[in-house]
């Protein structure tokens, strides 16, 4: 298949049969999305492991800071959507600029803010969750890129892109707040640019020296540690593991919990400190709710996810789509 065609054709399945919507974070000490919350509230009573999303919204990503509440991106229409995890309600907190401005991957900060992906769109929003306003707007890439995934660390948004071999930086002042430029860090190294969606999810190693970012093209399906500095990468040794559908990246401590959407299946691997070699740990799945989960994150002892539904080709208004959770590895 021709590079061009096949390239335009992932972007076309991507954003009409699917939802993207992916968060991460990176370098530095790494803060936990939450450390205080379990399957029972306050009161005892247990909380949902899974609740509805609204029909026809398309998720794909979460993100959860340090209250009991998700974001979800829409695809579909670029909203922002939260719902209490002690409930499953909830309603549009960010609406969005229509389906030529869709929401992938999102990542919330400190000051409640949300950084936003915006796929095909080549866009990198932020948005205030006081207002329910984009207070920044940039267009990054080419007419190939799709920006697919974000990730904060103490002083930069990081962001992929799935058909282009590079990441976009965007600095971040001391109480983060977001500059005026987005820096351009080209890929190297080790890394390999495929003629279909190739970066993905991206996070921190243990130690926060380096990102990860998962690569669906390069051998099969590999992770890469990236020097932030020069966007040199090196290929992580994780054995016979492949990620071929590699999307949401979350690490806990030195679990890294890798959505492998397609397969329906959670690989989690134990890495060392620098991110350099990683072993396999387990692999969570769950045939009756997993509907094509494509990105994850954590509150309490519990990991959430969306259910994008890559599987349905032609996904309707009426298209119902959900959330599923999972209990944290202890190993």
């Amino acid at each position: 298949m021709h590079r061009s065609f096949a390239r335009s054709f992932a972007r076309r399945s991507l954003l009409g049969a699917v939802a993207g919507v992916g968060g991460a974070a990176l370098v530095g000490p790494l803060g936990g999305s939450a450390a205080a919350a379990g399957s029972e509230g306050s009161t005892g009573r247990r909380w949902p492991t899974g609740f509805p999303l609204p029909d026809g919204f398309r998720p794909e990503g979460i993100t959860i800071g340090s209250a009991p509440y998700a974001y979800f991106g829409s695809i579909a229409y670029g909203d922002v959507y939260r719902a209490s995890l002690a409930t499953g309600r909830g309603r549009v907190v960010v609406k969005g600029l229509g389906p030529e401005h869709p929401v992938t991957g999102l990542k919330i900060d400190a000051w409640g803010r949300l950084f936003l992906c915006g796929g095909a769109s080549g866009e990198i929003r932020v948005a205030d969750l006081r207002t329910g306003s984009i207070t920044k707007s940039f267009t990054v890439g080419t007419d190939l890129s799709l920006i697919n995934d974000v990730f904060l660390t103490p002083d930069a948004a990081w962001f992929t892109d799935s058909f282009e071999p590079q990441l976009y930086k965007l600095p971040l002042g001391r109480r983060g707040e977001p500059g005026d430029r987005v820096i351009t860090v080209p890929l190297s190294g080790d890394w390999v640019q495929g003629t279909v969606i190739t970066a993905n999810g991206i996070t921190a190693t243990p130690d926060g020296r380096a990102l990860l970012v998962a690569n669906d093209f390069a051998g099969g399906g590999s992770l890469m540690r990236v020097d932030p500095r020069t966007g040199e990468a090196r290929k992580v040794d994780i054995g016979p593991t492949l990620l071929p559908n590699g999307d949401g990246l979350l690490l806990l401590g030195r679990l890294l919990y890798v959505v492998q959407q397609r397969q329906n299946a959670i690989d989690v691997l134990r890495l060392d400190n620098a991110g350099t070699r990683g072993t396999a740990v387990t692999r969570i799945t769950d045939p009756e709710h997993f509907r094509v989960p494509t990105t994850a994150a954590v509150y309490g002892d519990r990991i959430y996810l969306p259910n994008a539904r890559f599987d349905v080709e032609a996904p309707t208004p009426e298209t119902d789509y959900d959330v599923v959770s999972v209990e944290r590895v202890r190993a």
